[in-house]
């Protein structure tokens, strides 16, 4: 169960494959941006309907990390529920003392490593300015030799980016000495946030998985059974908008008033049935029905 505890795009990094987009609020500045009870009242109110859940996990549509009440939730979480709990991060603010602290209580830490020269991740992570990989390297050395749970190192290959063996090479030689249970890999499988940001094959990924060791799993994350999304009222509501003309995220969260990311996960959903599709115009994403007559413009 995925918990959302920063605002819409509000990260650290601009990653070129991001399927959320552009970062429109590309910060280091760690806030309160939601409080603790609220989040915690409504998880109380979930786990008290019985379903299943494997982990509560902190990723969604920002950096988790950059909410300063992220130890402090997760301790509450710890106090009412024994459902283990993960955190997914780019784990560019692991060089701080304080980060490292409130995550500490963490079960699984999912941390990303694209790149660990500053010139690759300038160019596939697109970092805030201040941030440097080394520094970012050291704070993760740092959390594998203190953090209990078990880490699974995620690194996202984009084809002409990062895939060069020379950099593929200095990652192995980083991962060597980071305390690891797995390392998950993938590829551009989703709309990116740049259109240049493209897949590798699988056996390019083979190849790189080769590299890098036995630790090493491919994410086939076209395979992956998502999760069903059952309100039918919203997604009726969502077909219907697109069916009287081409719309954008923004319109349809403001015309039925739910939030953003919900939009994007009914979009996703309804984009992999082929039910709905993008048309761009003046560098904007507009989504309209799928069986509609194809036009390179609106």
């Amino acid at each position: 169960m995925g918990v959302d505890i920063t605002p819409f795009k509000t990260c650290t990094l601009d990653c070129v494959y991001c399927q959320l987009g552009r970062t429109t609020n590309k910060t280091i500045k760690r806030e309160s941006y939601v409080a603790s009870n609220d989040v915690l009242d409504e998880l109380r109110d979930v786990l008290s309907r019985g379903k299943r859940i494997d982990y509560i996990t902190f990723s969604g549509s920002g950096e988790p990390t950059l909410n300063s009440n992220i130890g402090e939730i997760i301790e509450g979480i710890k106090s009412i529920t024994d459902v283990h709990v993960a955190v997914i991060t780019n784990g560019t603010l692991l060089y701080e003392r304080a980060v490292r602290d409130a995550i500490c209580h963490a079960d699984l830490i999912i941390p990303s490593l694209d790149a660990v020269s500053q010139e690759v991740f300038e160019r596939v992570n697109r970092p805030h300015v201040s941030l440097r990989v080394n520094r970012m390297i050291e704070g993760l050395k740092c959390l594998s030799h203190e953090f209990t749970g078990e880490i699974w190192l995620e690194m996202m290959f984009v084809k002409g980016y990062n895939d060069g063996p020379s950099e593929v090479s200095r990652i192995k030689t980083i991962v060597s000495k980071i305390n690891h249970q797995r390392i998950q890999l993938n590829t551009v499988v989703r709309p990116p946030a740049e259109r240049l940001a493209t897949a590798l094959s699988p056996e390019e990924l083979d190849g790189i998985k080769t590299m890098l060791g036995g630790k090493c799993n491919i994410i086939e994350e076209f395979r992956k059974k998502e999760q069903e999304i059952y309100d039918t009222d919203t997604r009726t509501a969502i077909l219907n908008l697109t069916r009287r003309r081409s719309v954008t995220v923004s319109d349809i969260s403001n015309s039925l008033g739910i939030h953003r990311n919900e939009v994007i996960k009914y979009l996703r959903d309804l984009r992999e049935k082929k039910i709905v599709r993008i048309v761009m115009h003046c560098g904007q994403d507009y989504y309209k029905l799928a069986d509609e007559p194809h036009k390179e413009e609106l």
